[in-house]
Formats: structure tokens, C-alpha cells, sequence
């Protein structure tokens, strides 16, 4: 798959491409917290089959971009940078209506850029996104020194062979949160909170009701927030964290394929 390097806000930025001649739309993935871009080559392929050019940065601090790992002192630069991959894409395809999905804290910043950017966008998914009451920013900023407590590999997927390539996967962090990046969580979360609703921008949220790692309750309270005009939900009973990773995985990719057909032929 083609790479292109960006100039981000600091440093350089990997950016991955799955190209498509004359596609139908464009899609931004914008992935969470410690992972990588490479982990949606499944995804990228079921919006490709659909008719999509697909691209996403991995983002500063995470994958084959730079900066000290999973080190995030300002999710409004990560948009920024995000931003930019949204122009490359603009300058490829000029005029191909244009879709972002954020997973988690991938989440948090599509939600963001939304608010910043949302004329630009023809629709946006969410899935398991880090918005509204998440607990775990303020129980660690609590503790005088933040735990060294990795992502369980259990959380992510009721497949266990999920949770295996994550933990073998060189290019995922496996080390402690950096507290710099739990402030940044915080002060982002409240500024989702207080940004205003989409509009007429339509939104799909997407989420298992068994996410231990990001709790459906509290993003539902983020979602109430932000929702639009035009806004559609998937809870998938039984599901964890990674949807797109999910045991029920084709009924998930099925529903983002259709939400993006219903958005492109109104």
C-alpha cells in the first residue's frame, strides 16, 4: 500500500493509502490510543470493495510516525494534523464527497474535527468513541502516579485471535499511559462536551454494550451532545471494545456500508 509522509504539527506523519481510481467516496480513518493505522486493513478493504478511496495517518507519538510514543499533549493538534490528511485527500480527489471514522480516542478526535471542520465532511462514524462521561481520565489523574496498567487484550474482541495479534503486534504500544496524555483526554473531552451539535452532518455510532474499556453509558451521554439532525445508532449485544474487529464483525461493516449508501443518495 502506498505511504505518504505529511508535515504534522511535530514531526513528520506516516500517512497510509489504499488508493481507488474514480472512487465513489473518499474515507478518513482515524484510529485510538496506542494502535496503528495497519490495524484496518479489513476495513479499509470492505470500504474499498464499496467504492472508496481509503486513507489515515497513524498519529503522532503512535505507529511509524514521529514523536515520543503515545505522548499527546494536545488532541487540537492531532486534528490539525488530521486536517491534513483531509487536504491530501481533497487535492487527490477534488470533489469526492469525503466520510471520517474514528474508533475510541480516534473517536474523540473525528468528533473534534467535526466540530472544527464539519462542513467538509459527507457524513462521520463513530465507533466505541472516548466522548461524554469517561471515567478513566479523572481516576487516574487522581492517583498520585499513574499506574503502569496496559489494555487488556481480552477487552478489545470476543476473538481471541484479536487480542493475540495485538499483543504480538511491534507496532502497538504495550508500555504505561503518560499522564501528560490523560490531561490532554480530559481537557478534550469537556471541549467535545461544550462544542455544539453537528447539524445536519449525519452521524453513525457504533458500539457494543459489553465495552469494558469504553463504556456505552458514558459515550451515549457524549453522543446526546453532539447528535445532529441526521443520526443513526448500532449497539451490538455482546460486543467489546474494536467492532470492526468483533466476532459479528460483517453485520458492523454491513451497517457502515449501508449508513454511507443512505448518506450518498439523498
Amino acid at each position: 500500500m502506498p505511504e505518504h509522509v505529511l508535515t504534522g504539527t511535530h514531526g513528520p506523519l506516516t500517512v497510509r493509502e489504499w488508493p481507488r481510481d474514480r472512487p465513489r467516496y473518499t474515507a478518513l480513518l482515524v484510529h485510538g490510543y496506542g494502535e496503528h493505522i495497519g490495524r484496518y486493513e479489513e476495513l479499509a478493504g470492505v470500504l474499498g470493495a464499496h467504492g472508496a478511496a481509503v486513507l489515515g495517518p497513524d498519529h503522532r507519538g503512535h505507529g511509524k510516525s514521529s514523536g515520543e510514543r503515545v505522548l499527546i499533549e494536545d488532541f487540537e493538534d492531532v486534528v490539525t494534523d488530521v486536517h491534513a490528511v483531509a487536504d491530501l485527500v481533497r487535492s487527490s480527489h477534488p470533489g469526492v464527497p469525503l466520510v471520517m471514522v474514528g474508533h475510541s480516542m480516534g473517536g474523540l478526535i473525528a468528533a473534534r474535527f467535526a466540530q472544527r471542520h464539519g462542513d467538509e465532511l459527507a457524513a462521520l462514524v463513530l465507533s466505541g468513541p472516548v466522548i461524554g462521561a469517561w471515567e478513566l481520565p479523572g481516576a487516574l489523574l487522581a492517583l498520585d502516579e499513574v499506574p503502569d496498567t496496559p489494555i487488556s487484550p481480552a477487552s478489545l474482541s470476543r476473538d481471541p485471535g484479536v487480542g493475540a495479534a495485538y499483543t504480538a503486534d511491534p507496532l502497538v504500544w504495550h508500555g504505561p499511559v503518560k499522564r501528560p496524555t490523560v490531561e490532554a483526554f480530559a481537557r478534550t473531552l469537556k471541549t467535545v462536551s461544550q462544542g455544539g451539535g453537528l447539524g445536519p452532518l449525519p452521524l453513525l455510532w457504533l458500539h457494543g454494550d459489553d465495552d469494558r474499556l469504553v463504556p456505552l453509558a458514558g459515550s451515549r451521554i457524549g453522543i446526546e451532545e453532539i447528535k445532529g439532525e441526521r443520526f443513526t445508532e448500532r449497539i451490538y449485544a455482546g460486543a467489546r471494545h474494536e467492532v470492526f474487529h468483533e466476532t459479528n464483525k460483517a453485520q458492523v461493516f454491513a451497517d457502515v456500508t449501508d449508513f454511507v449508501d443512505d448518506v450518498l443518495t439523498r
